[in-house]
């Protein structure tokens, strides 16, 4: 057993019997490399990363590579979702490197910690091979390694700075961007036209909000044909709830089949958006399946949710196979339908377009159902019938199979994405539930990971909280918590929500740069800074703080946090050349339209007239309510006796206030948004 043993992180405690000598990122690992002068190898991935396995098994499990590793590297493994800091530093060098990414990740560095070598997965012989090469040119001519460092390290530095000038202030052409972009949309089966698929839930979300406010009807094409694609395919796990990763093919159909946290619970937010604006019965039986499955799989006993479901599970002869908890035979399926074996299949594709391999298939559906009842002379709501009978069966045949390994730590930005996604899923569905586990968990990160000195923390596993947090669990948690505030009517959340804003300015500002840094600057040990600026599966901790910024103020009249959230906006809007990367900004661009709304319910029945509000698909306004007096500057003075007043404003300038909720509705509907 090498030093893992003695972490928490699921992902380091399976390398722990590894005869690699694997040391966690800290401040003793790293002085050893610098008092011994050797090189460090930094070795990143995942307990959900297939790949990360299959070079365990070939690599770090192999005494030969074991036997160079130990003699002339100090080899730090590193959880990517523990440690983010470290991976995005590393990562980043790599891709300046070598123009491409991914996990594992490997980089070696000089004792200092600067990176000058790097690759993702590579086979035994070529991963030796590397080790050598690298340490002979180590011993013989380090001023050559050293004049890599410098180079990658000035290249890390200076995409920071990239960012920094200041942007003109001209208004980002949207239209001319969203066209280039769409010039890459798969009309068929939604998504990006290539292979493999991600879903990018900020891209979705976007996409429908930039086509409802311009009435681009092409846009919301696409994006519910990807939305009905994506729930189709077997991307979407149909017996079970959730969506793994990404598809490896372009139909959504077979998986990489690692389940996320992060992408579930933004997903959420998808679908809940999609169906309070077109009411498909489909989206909403997305949501309730991922929510019954986060529940039912991921929820802690102390109302955490853990972090993932790995890609690899046991066959029957015992043997670890990517997918295997997920795939069918067709005589599995014949023997557990029977009769119904025949519509099951042309529902579900048992045939050439469902196909794998190794007579293997993944349930995918290419047609809707009215179709398939016509073609079978049967009602429609029979077989909807017929199908929710048929995933029970398979659902329950499946519990006899061996889950996938979970990675039960509970990560703090993770779960505060959980929160806004549960929390959109209440605003469109009303369904009690969803708000209670949204609270409950609220609760368990301010009860289990915040310290009013220390801030928050990262991560929690076994009733400990450790590492401190980064700029995504501060950012996500504020953006949950002003959610909470907008949906409950709760002041406690918004006031919490700033307190933490305020904590963010005292220790993550770069006055200089005018962005956020990652890390606390109490709290870096890395060789450069790094600025989240560009938006991927998860938005970018910057684009989320100027959302945040922006809303908050709007509530409390700051004109600090408008003119920071402004100058953000512009400084990247400047440099947009490829929308997809950036594409929280431009949400954040489209809420600087004439058409946003600023929305105040105030009165005895705001609660209610809140909740039937929320129902409504108006993704370009800021909606609140209040039922009793408050000090919050955007509500204050604004509640009369025995009766409940509708407030519409534009950019802190507001109509005279209704008090007729159908004359509301009318007045926000008929509107822009």
């Amino acid at each position: 057993m090498n030093e893992l043993l003695s972490e928490t992180s699921p992902y380091l405690l399976q390398h722990a019997s590894n005869p690699v000598f694997w040391k966690a990122w800290n401040e003793k690992s790293l002085q050893k490399a610098n008092t011994e002068n050797k090189l460090i190898l930094v070795s990143s991935g995942y307990a959900a990363c297939h790949w990360c396995h299959v070079m365990e098994h070939e690599c770090f499990e192999n005494e030969d590579v074991a036997s160079v590793m130990n003699q002339f590297y100090v080899s730090i493994k590193v959880d990517r979702e523990e440690r983010p800091d470290v991976d995005a530093l590393y990562m980043k060098a790599l891709q300046l490197m070598t123009n491409q990414g991914g996990w594992p990740l490997n980089v070696i560095c000089l004792p200092d910690g600067r990176p000058i070598w790097g690759a993702t997965y590579l086979p035994k012989e070529n991963w030796i091979n590397a080790l050598q090469q690298i340490q002979k040119i180590f011993e013989i001519n380090p001023e050559r390694l050293n004049e890599q460092a410098e180079k990658v390290l000035q290249g890390i530095k200076a995409e920071n700075l990239y960012f920094q000038e200041e942007g003109k202030a001209s208004k980002i052409d949207l239209e001319k961007l969203v066209k280039n972009w769409s010039e890459n949309f798969d009309l068929e089966f939604g998504g990006i036209n290539r292979q493999p698929k991600f879903m990018m839930p900020t891209n979705l979300l976007f996409l429908q909000q930039y086509g409802h406010i311009y009435k681009q009807k092409n846009i919301l094409d696409y994006v519910d044909v990807t939305l009905i694609r994506m729930a189709w395919g077997g991307v979407f796990d149909v017996l079970g709830g959730g969506f793994s990763r990404y598809s490896v093919d372009t139909k959504w159909h077979i998986p990489h089949f690692e389940k996320m946290l992060y992408d579930n619970a933004q997903l959420l937010s998808v679908y809940a958006e999609a169906y309070k604006r077109s009411q498909n019965q489909l989206y909403k039986d997305v949501i309730e399946k991922t929510i019954c499955f986060i529940e039912n799989d991921w929820l802690s006993p102390e109302n955490g949710f853990y972090s993932s479901f790995d890609a690899d599970s046991l066959t029957p002869n015992n043997i670890l196979e990517e997918g295997a908890f997920y795939v069918w035979t067709k005589e599995e399926v014949q023997k557990i339908l029977n009769d119904d074996f025949e519509l099951f299949s042309t529902v579900f594709n048992i045939n050439d377009f469902g196909f794998w391999e190794h007579n293997h298939y993944v349930l995918i559906q290419n047609r809707p159902l009215s179709e398939i009842a016509k073609q079978y002379n049967i009602a429609e709501n029979e077989l909807v019938e017929k199908k929710k009978q048929w995933e029970t069966l398979l659902y329950n045949q499946r519990l006899t199979r061996p889950k996938p390994r979970l990675d039960d730590k509970i990560l703090t930005s993770w779960n505060a994405l959980t929160i806004s996604g549960l929390v959109d899923a209440y605003q469109a569905l009303n369904h009690p539930n969803y708000l209670d586990l949204a609270l409950k968990n609220a609760h368990f990160i301010i009860n289990n990971l915040w310290n009013d000195e220390v801030g928050l923390f990262h991560t929690y596993k076994d009733k400990k909280a450790t590492i401190t947090g980064f700029l995504d669990d501060y950012v996500l948690v504020i953006e949950a918590f002003i959610k909470l505030f907008e949906t409950t009517t709760d002041e406690f959340w918004l006031r919490f929500a700033k307190q933490l804003t305020d904590f963010v300015f005292d220790n993550f500002y770069d006055e200089t740069i005018q962005f956020f840094r990652y890390n606390n600057v109490r709290n870096n040990t890395l060789v450069a800074e790094h600025f989240e600026v560009e938006d991927n599966v998860i938005p970018a901790s910057n684009s989320v703080m100027a959302h945040n910024l922006f809303r908050l103020s709007i509530y409390f009249y700051n004109e600090y946090y408008q003119k920071i959230s402004q100058r953000m906006l512009t400084k990247v809007g400047s440099k947009i050349a490829f929308a997809p990367a950036f594409s929280n900004w431009l949400r954040l661009q489209l809420y600087q339209s004439e058409s946003f709304k600023e929305i105040a319910i105030c009165g005895e029945n705001a609660h209610y007239f809140l909740s039937e509000t929320y129902k409504k698909f108006n993704p370009n306004s800021l909606l609140c309510a209040t039922e009793k007096p408050t000090n919050i500057p955007f509500l204050k003075d604004r509640c009369q006796e025995n009766t409940t007043l509708f407030y519409i404003c534009e950019n802190k300038s507001c109509q005279q206030p209704l008090s007729n909720f159908e004359q509301f509705k009318i007045e926000i509907l008929n509107s822009k948004f």
